[in-house]
């Protein structure tokens, strides 16, 4: 079984300003939120709604594929604070419009 190590304190840092230079609850907002991340490093759902409060990042993984940018999705299994696996997706950005 591959388990997802921990967000290391630099991506979380890295993730903590996306959010911050980012507002907004809007769908938009958080595509961009999502895709700036995209542009840095590899990122999973987990880390998304975690650090970045993308609640639906399928869905914005969808929008941001229908504008022209390349993603690949890689599942990974990973460890939440209760001790629960879940199998979530790990987004990589291959390519832009």
């Amino acid at each position: 079984m591959n388990k997802e190590k921990a967000t290391s304190p630099e991506k979380k840092a890295a993730l903590e300003t996306i959010r911050i230079n980012f507002k907004g609850t809007a769908s938009r907002s958080q595509a961009a939120r999502l895709l700036e991340a995209l542009s840095r490093f590899p990122i999973s759902t987990f880390e998304a709604m975690r650090y970045l409060d993308v609640y639906h990042c399928p869905a914005r993984i969808l929008q941001l594929r229908k504008r022209g940018h390349r993603i690949t999705t890689h599942w990974q299994t990973t460890v939440t604070e209760s001790g629960a696996l879940h199998r979530v997706g790990l987004y990589v950005l291959e390519g832009q419009p």
